[in-house]
């Protein structure tokens, strides 16, 4: 039997083997998979590294940040990045290369660059705003026209976030007494679901889009580092695509992310878009005053103007009718004179007419009756040569049956009794 080793004898030898070959640290670049946090205050991660086309796994490592390091390590990567140690980021750690004979093959990690994620985020933004841009919808939302009175407003937020409450405040309490109708969208506004939620709430306000002016998506009171949940490639194309101007609430001063880039109009808290709608409301109701007493100013100004003028008709209307009346009287002399001219060549015109046509009747009926004369004599000779009496003279005879000219031999059956003219006289027969 060959020597053989245990389990455990193999694994430790491994270890050994690593402890012995590999360095102290390494820097590793890699995708955050899965980080959880016991209450220990340990965080086990999962590493992995994807292939540069498609999502299938190249590597993969268990990772371990233990208590005393991660009570640190964490802080300090969301104060440098506005990001949580979260799944999905990419990350650059240091990490010491371990083996245990139970546990297997783990990374620990002892430090962090923040540095590497921050330009990894700004790189995944950048792909996203290109390929908005590729696809031509980027500025699409940004240039629908804002309502020149958006009192009627569809808000996603939480039901339960202090930002909703003071954002719906400050549009009650508004100083001028606008009027504003706000209806809620509930919406998940951080963590993994956030991305679907708000998409969720957008189909919703679409199926009753014409209810509304605009859309405010309102965030307060959440941690900046779960804005990335803002930096997706559907939630920005869902927004650059809506039919309704799209405001945006959901950061800090410093804070934009994608959402905030394809919406019409970007504000940095839920309590600068209520003043954003109120301050738009009041510029139109300025507008509208100065209107108002623009055209105030400008009828009184007519009326006056007219009332001159009428003043100024009332007095020359006297000399004015006389002369009108003058005037009219000559054209109606005028056109007697012409009515009576008209009246006269019409009636010697007509008079001549029938002069003439009384010269032309008086050459053409004797005329006429000669013409008239030889057609009739004419019709009366061929009525005399076509007379039965000419046509038996001529050798013809006419075959009778009671009564009535044969024509067909066919109306002749036997034993009829058939009666024959001739120019003299007439034979009876009977038909065999």
């Amino acid at each position: 039997m060959p020597q053989a080793l245990t389990l455990y004898e193999l694994n430790k030898e491994v270890r050994s083997v690593l402890q012995s070959t590999l360095r102290d640290s390494y820097w590793v670049q890699a995708e955050l998979a899965e980080v959880n946090v016991n209450r220990s205050g340990h965080c086990y991660v999962e590493f992995v590294q994807k292939a540069k086309k498609g999502n299938t796994f190249v590597a993969k490592a268990r990772g371990n940040i233990w208590a005393n390091v991660y009570a640190f390590l964490a802080p300090y990567f969301e104060q440098q990045t506005s990001q949580r140690f979260a799944a999905g980021l990419s990350v650059l750690v240091e990490v010491e290369v371990t083996f245990h004979e139970v546990y297997g093959y783990s990374l620990n990690v002892i430090d962090i660059d923040p540095t590497y994620t921050l330009g990894d985020m700004a790189r995944r933004r950048k792909e996203i705003l290109d390929q908005l841009e590729a696809d031509g919808i980027l500025n699409d939302n940004k240039e629908l026209s804002m309502p020149e009175l958006p009192q009627r407003i569809a808000v996603i937020s939480a039901p339960t976030a202090a930002g909703y409450g003071d954002f719906c405040n400050q549009l009650r309490t508004n100083p001028a007494g606008y009027v504003f109708y706000t209806k809620l969208f509930p919406a998940v506004m951080q963590g993994s679901q956030t991305e679907e939620s708000v998409i969720q709430a957008l189909d919703a306000i679409a199926q009753d889009v014409e209810l509304f002016d605009v859309v405010v998506i309102i965030r307060g009171g959440g941690a900046t580092a779960d804005l990335a949940s803002f930096d997706t490639y559907p939630l920005a194309a869902s927004v650059a695509q809506y039919p309704l101007p799209v405001i945006t609430g959901i950061g800090h001063e410093r804070d934009d992310t994608v959402l905030d880039l394809v919406a019409h109009t970007r504000v940095k808290t839920p309590t600068a878009a209520a003043e954003y709608l109120i301050n738009r409301v009041e510029e139109s109701a300025s507008l509208l005053e100065d209107l108002s007493q623009a055209l105030v100013t400008s009828v009184q100004q007519r009326i006056q103007e007219e009332k001159m003028r009428l003043q100024q008709l009332t007095a020359a209307l006297p000399a004015a009718y006389t002369r009108h009346q003058a005037g009219e009287e000559r054209v109606l002399n005028r056109l007697s004179h012409r009515m009576a001219l008209a009246v006269s060549e019409g009636v010697a015109r007509r008079k001549h007419a029938l002069q003439l046509w009384e010269q032309k009747i008086a050459l053409r009926v004797p005329v006429k009756l000669q013409q008239e004369n030889v057609k009739l004599e004419m019709l009366a000779q061929r009525i005399h040569d076509n007379s039965p009496e000419r046509i038996l003279a001529r050798g013809y005879s006419i075959t009778l049956k009671d009564g009535k000219a044969v024509r067909n031999v066919q109306e002749l059956h036997s034993g009829d009794k058939i009666i024959t003219r001739l120019s003299e006289g007439q034979v009876e027969s009977k038909v065999l």
